[in-house]
């Protein structure tokens, strides 16, 4: 079986149709998904949607991008924590992509953002979700002046550099792996899931994005996780079903989410 590690089952393009969105995952052997929440105003849907579902857990934090938003304190988010199924603070993070005409000093709030949700993590004990595009230096900086080595976690949908990998892997975080692994110009990404060592990995859709092949294009769907293990079996010269079994375990053992006693639409498990 396979577990989805990150994917945002509220936003609009898989919200109005979860109940097909559950059955694909089932038929396509993916029998856990982790929900992401990005605002605190989505978290209440975000927690509802994994409550009423065996299958789902969900996550609290605001996503770096998200400007004009509620602003979290360390006590927003211990308070979301203690609610059933949220297993992790974020995802948070770095993200100077889109600068446009700022400077990266004008992204100070983003970096005090993240510096909330690090303290979260460290006083709630939960894992932490990291996003980081274009910031990697600042994100890694930031993480050790935060305490990193008191925290546990995973760098979401990596796309980062070999060094940047190994760094997180020093801070003691795992890596995930989304369907950019396959696309044709993501070679320097393949180069780095090859080395990787699979007891640190992870695999996940950030569906509704990033759809792998040969699926590029249309909108994702945790049901398309495993052709994230395939790539990474791929790359290994290992058994996809290796693969699949070892990121289960990463998951469960990260999060803390038990292996489910029944595994299917009316299946249940233990946090």
């Amino acid at each position: 079986m396979y577990v989805d590690s990150h994917c945002h089952l509220v936003f609009p393009e898989l919200a109005g149709r979860l109940p097909e969105v559950l059955q694909a995952m089932q038929d396509a052997g993916v029998d856990r998904a982790l929900s992401i929440c990005t605002t605190l105003e989505e978290f209440d849907a975000v927690q509802a949607q994994a409550e009423a579902e065996p299958r789902l857990w969900c996550s609290v934090g605001v996503h770096p991008d998200n400007e004009g938003v509620q602003e979290p304190t360390v006590q927003d988010l211990l308070e979301r924590a203690r609610r059933p199924r949220v297993v992790a603070i974020g995802e948070t993070g770095l993200d100077y992509y889109r600068l446009g005409e700022r400077s990266v000093d004008d992204m100070a709030w983003q970096r005090e953002r993240f510096r909330v949700h690090i303290r979260a993590a460290r006083a709630s004990g939960l894992p932490l979700i990291v996003h980081t595009r274009s910031a990697s230096e600042h994100t890694l900086q930031v993480l050790r002046e935060e305490g990193a080595g008191q925290v546990r976690g995973v760098f979401h949908c990596f796309t980062e550099t070999a060094d940047v990998a190994r760094a997180a892997l020093e801070l003691g975080f795992h890596i995930s792996f989304s369907g950019i692994l396959t696309f044709r110009n993501a070679q320097d990404l393949r180069d780095v899931a090859t080395w990787l060592p699979l007891d640190r990995c992870l695999i996940e859709t950030d569906s509704p994005y990033l759809a792998p092949v040969p699926h590029r294009g249309k909108s994702n769907t945790p049901a398309w996780v495993p052709y994230v293990a395939a790539e990474i079996a791929r790359l290994k010269g290992l058994p996809v079903e290796q693969v699949a079994a070892a990121t289960t375990r990463n998951f469960e053992r990260l999060f803390g989410i038990a292996s489910p006693a029944v595994v299917g639409v009316h299946g249940s498990s233990e946090t």
